[in-house]
């Protein structure tokens, strides 16, 4: 038999072996090779731009509505109304785009079949799990903050023309900590999405499982009765809680909201841990 015809331990003939990167466990080498698949991806780009452009715009939208019509709105609606949270309204139509991405980082490689290569260049597997989720935090909390920040910006300046003093500033108690809390809701959504999308494998129900979470449930759980339906609506929409200065009534603070959503993809991520070593690719 000659050393072409030899068969590797994975099943392939050594020339086709000889195509697949040399197996590591090194994490660092692991997570250089994530970054450098994530931005080979053109959609990347578009995903972050789609976001940037959908939550800002629509962010301004809200707030001209609000400082069109304020001489308009009950006295009793105006008290609920939290200008921090009115500035970045918009991250709840432009989060789509960061849990598609999210899906994305694993689905696309089950779904093209590339998963067993990556698996052969790295037996390790929670080790390929653990880095594709470092990849994907860091980029998605600089994506929130480049996104956060100028939908604050832009959303101040559109409340400051209601001249009912609704415009606060960075310094003011609260508010940094809540612009931050935008960038850290939009990690968590696109963790929720790559959780999702390690737990099912397929990226179409990935993103309709994902996007119903945070999307659906929390519009669903405003039409509960009762008492109950009151605690539930507020776990129902606990991430919205860290996107605000001042607590609302009838809302958790911003930290005990923010770690109950986490929690959606935390669980989801361990399941899917779990998982990972059991499946075949």
């Amino acid at each position: 038999m000659t050393t072409d015809d030899t068969v590797a331990p994975s099943g392939m003939t050594a020339d086709h072996h000889a195509l697949v990167p040399p197996a590591t466990d090194r994490f660092d080498h692991i997570v250089r090779s994530e970054w450098t698949k994530f931005w080979s991806v053109r959609s990347t780009m578009w995903t972050f731009i789609a976001l940037v452009v959908v939550t800002v715009g629509i962010s301004a939208l809200f707030c001209l509505g609000v400082a069109v019509s304020w001489e308009d709105i009950p006295e009793a609606d105006r008290a609920q109304i939290e200008p921090v949270a009115q500035s970045l309204s918009g991250i709840f139509f432009g989060q789509p785009a960061i849990i598609v991405l999210g899906a994305l980082v694993i689905s696309a490689e089950y779904s093209t079949g590339g998963i067993r290569t990556t698996l052969t260049a790295v037996p390790h597997r929670l080790h390929l799990l653990a880095a594709k989720a470092l990849v994907l935090t860091v980029v998605a909390f600089v994506a929130g903050i480049v996104t956060m920040f100028p939908a604050f910006w832009i959303g101040q300046l559109v409340l400051a023309t209601a001249d009912a003093g609704l415009e606060v500033s960075l310094g003011d108690e609260g508010v940094l900590r809540a612009v931050i809390g935008g960038a850290l809701y939009v990690t968590a959504c696109g963790l929720l999405g790559f959780a999702m999308g390690a737990l099912l494998r397929h990226t179409a129900g990935a993103i309709t499982a994902a996007i119903g979470i945070v999307f659906i449930l929390p519009i669903a759980g405003n039409f509960l009765p009762g008492d109950w339906g009151d605690d539930v609506n507020k776990v129902l929409n606990a991430g919205a809680a860290i996107m605000q200065a001042r607590q609302i009534e009838g809302t958790l603070g911003p930290w005990e909201g923010y770690a109950i959503f986490s929690l959606w993809w935390i669980v989801l991520l361990v399941v899917a841990a779990v998982l990972i070593r059991r499946r075949d690719a």
